[in-house]
């Protein structure tokens, strides 16, 4: 029988347009249609709005604001081609903002898009009231990877780009095999099984979150990656607002050292690592929500500081969360 995600799409209400971005290029923006305060989502490299099904339900207490990577689920490829790089995914952040009327957010950044989500924080501070890095290294991403005790950080940055380089070769390969795997009991059960995802995540958001993912043009795709993960490493040391970051430590794409030493320099940041892998949405879904409360909580009592503002009482949403993702487990375990 196949795993479908019909009911956690009736559980998720977000709507999707397109928006120019800074050089004329059209990107598909998504957004929820749920209340609490906006938060801007810079994705993973190629991601869907599934991968991120706590941040779906209305239990979230935030309104999400994101995109997709330019040439990928109906953004646009820019007319120049090299038009690709963490610059041109800033300006597509800044333009979803602005589409929005969003004047400043919390930013949440995962895998590569950890490195756009620090980079938007550095070049406009102004946008930016608090910072959570999921699952990624701010800059050099492709250095990260193999974050094995022993592995110097230049065999990785080999071991990354040479990686990146054969996939991109291998494109009209992987379309032609990718393309064609089902997604039902067994590949999810496999895939929850593997390493790359852990078991714990709900079968059903594993289902939604590959069914569009399969579907890239993998040429591009890797073309995407070498762009992005080839940006030079971030000094983080300038940023002031609060700062939160998670990671695996099961990650193989992105070692919680390399993230970790990111933040070091800054007295304010905390750090969560868990027993996870690198789809910590999936795997994690409540910590996520849990964590950007908390990132919020942080950011309400800056800004009331600020302003002289009374403080207010603390908000409490991982709960009814983890209850309302157990139940769509347990209706596709």
């Amino acid at each position: 029988m196949s795993v479908t995600p019909a009911r956690y799409g009736r559980l998720r209400q977000m709507q999707e347009h397109d928006v120019a971005s800074a050089d004329g290029t059209l990107i598909r923006v998504w957004r929820t249609r749920h209340s609490g305060p906006p938060v801007l989502l810079c994705p993973g490299l190629g991601t869907v709005p599934e991968s991120w099904p706590a941040l779906l339900l209305p239990t979230s207490g935030v309104t999400v604001h994101s995109w997709y990577d330019r040439g990928t689920m109906g953004s646009q490829r820019p007319a120049d081609p090299t038009r690709i790089g963490v610059a041109d995914s800033v300006a597509d952040a800044l333009a979803v903002l602005d589409d929005a009327g969003v004047r400043r957010c919390v930013v949440v950044g995962w895998s590569m898009g950890v490195t756009v989500a620090a980079e938007l924080a550095l070049r406009h501070p102004e946008r930016v009231s608090g910072l959570m890095l999921i699952g990624g290294a701010p800059g050099d991403a492709l250095a990260a990877v193999l974050g094995l005790p022993g592995v110097p950080e230049e065999l990785r940055r080999l071991i990354g780009v040479g990686g990146a380089h054969a996939l991109r070769a291998a494109g009209p390969l992987l379309n032609g095999v990718l393309s064609r795997v089902p997604v039902n009991d067994v590949t999810t059960f496999l895939l929850r099984h593997s390493g790359l995802v852990l078991p714990s995540s709900a079968p059903d958001a594993v289902a939604a979150a590959i069914s569009r993912f399969l579907t890239h043009d993998w040429s591009w795709y890797f073309t995407l990656a070498l762009a992005l993960g080839r940006w030079p490493a971030q000094d983080l040391s300038g940023l002031t607002c609060p700062v939160t970051v998670i990671a695996g430590r099961f990650d193989v794409l992105a070692s919680a050292g390399s993230v970790a030493r990111s933040i070091g320099v800054l007295p304010q940041a905390r750090f969560r690592r868990l027993a996870a892998g690198h789809l910590l949405p999936l795997e994690a879904p409540d910590v996520v929500v849990e964590e950007l409360a908390l990132l919020q909580e942080r950011v309400d009592a800056v800004e009331r500081v600020l302003t002289g503002a009374e403080p207010v009482p603390r908000r409490t949403r991982t709960a009814p969360v983890r209850r309302a993702l157990t139940s769509r487990s347990r209706h596709h375990a």
